[in-house]
């Protein structure tokens, strides 16, 4: 089960519309930066850049190697996760947030975790 510092990074990364592509079209294969961009209509650099914050968050995984030409080329894959969003799991996470959040209680007070 992720903290909840790790479910709030997962969630903040998982909502971009791109990053969910990214990761949908990495669940079928992995890829290189160039093809993956042409096969998702984006630019090099704007792929690059939700990369990044996947791999930050733990969601995809790059590796190194060299094509057959002898060019190195770095490879992008899913890294496998499974998270089981309920309010229980939610509840639990909210218990670890090392971030002061503003948590609305049942009486309509407002309190610091």
């Amino acid at each position: 089960m992720p903290t909840g510092d790790e479910l709030v990074e997962v969630l903040a990364t998982l909502a971009n519309p791109h990053r969910l592509r990214v990761v949908a079209a990495l669940a079928r294969e992995r890829n290189y930066v160039s093809r993956l961009a042409r096969e998702l209509g984006i630019s090099r650099a704007l792929l690059q850049v939700h990369l990044r914050k996947l791999q930050a968050a733990g969601l995809v995984s790059a590796q190194m190697e060299l094509s057959e030409d002898g060019k190195a080329m770095k490879f992008y894959e899913v890294t496998p996760f499974s998270i089981q969003l309920t309010p229980e799991a939610v509840t639990a996470a909210v218990l670890t947030l090392t971030t002061p959040e503003i948590v609305q209680r049942g009486g309509g007070e407002e309190s610091p975790i």
